[in-house]
């Protein structure tokens, strides 16, 4: 996993609310179990028609938001089953970031440990970057991970939460697994100042 540091680009304005992970990626695409194609797949029943033609309506499907890196998405993002494909296929799409006024916790989690970043704002905000997004498609913003904020285009600066932990790996480019490792030279030098104590009682028995 690459660290990130900020997500800079365009926005791509989704605002529709309950978004579940079966509408991100469909159950029939879940029998892979890495990340590759699934941005083919993502939205997929909202971006193709039966034929397999694309809609041009939807959103994602308009040239103005071709190559845009953060989604801003309804409020609770993410609702749904516990698929961990789901923010494969959003990264699969382009996006380093979802903005909303809310993620469902397991969605939240997923997107973390997997290196897109989650970023909950309040409804006021919400509502200016969708403004933004459908009337200037070229709006950039800036999120940053070190302060824990959001750069609007008028300079105003939104902060958003994230824990501590979770923080740590993504500025670090590390996964819980490769946190864990990264914390070998030290097990080992406490192991090496602690030497194992004999247990008396057994030896009394």
């Amino acid at each position: 996993m690459d660290p990130i540091k900020n997500v800079t680009g365009r926005l791509a304005p989704l605002p529709i609310n309950d978004i579940d992970t079966d509408q991100i990626i469909p159950a029939r695409y879940l029998k892979v179990t890495d990340k590759n194609g699934l941005g083919a797949a993502c939205f997929t029943d909202w971006r193709y028609n039966a034929d397999g033609s694309p809609k041009a309506e939807f959103v994602l499907n308009q040239p103005q938001y071709q190559g845009a890196r953060i989604l801003v998405g309804g409020h609770n993002f993410g609702c749904g089953s516990s698929r961990e494909h789901a923010p494969w296929a959003l990264q699969g799409m382009g996006f380093g970031a979802i903005v909303s006024t809310y993620f469902a916790d397991i969605f939240r989690n997923n997107a973390l440990k997997n290196g897109l970043l989650p970023v909950m704002v309040d409804e006021e905000t919400y509502q200016q970057l969708i403004s933004l997004a459908q009337e200037d498609p070229a709006t950039e913003v800036t999120i940053n991970l070190e302060t824990q904020s959001l750069t609007l285009p008028d300079g105003r600066a939104v902060e958003f939460p994230i824990d501590g932990f979770s923080k740590h790996c993504l500025l670090n480019g590390v996964d819980q697994l490769g946190y864990l490792l990264g914390l070998d030279d030290a097990a080992s030098e406490y192991e090496s100042d602690h030497p194992a104590r004999v247990n008396t009682r057994e030896m009394s028995v």
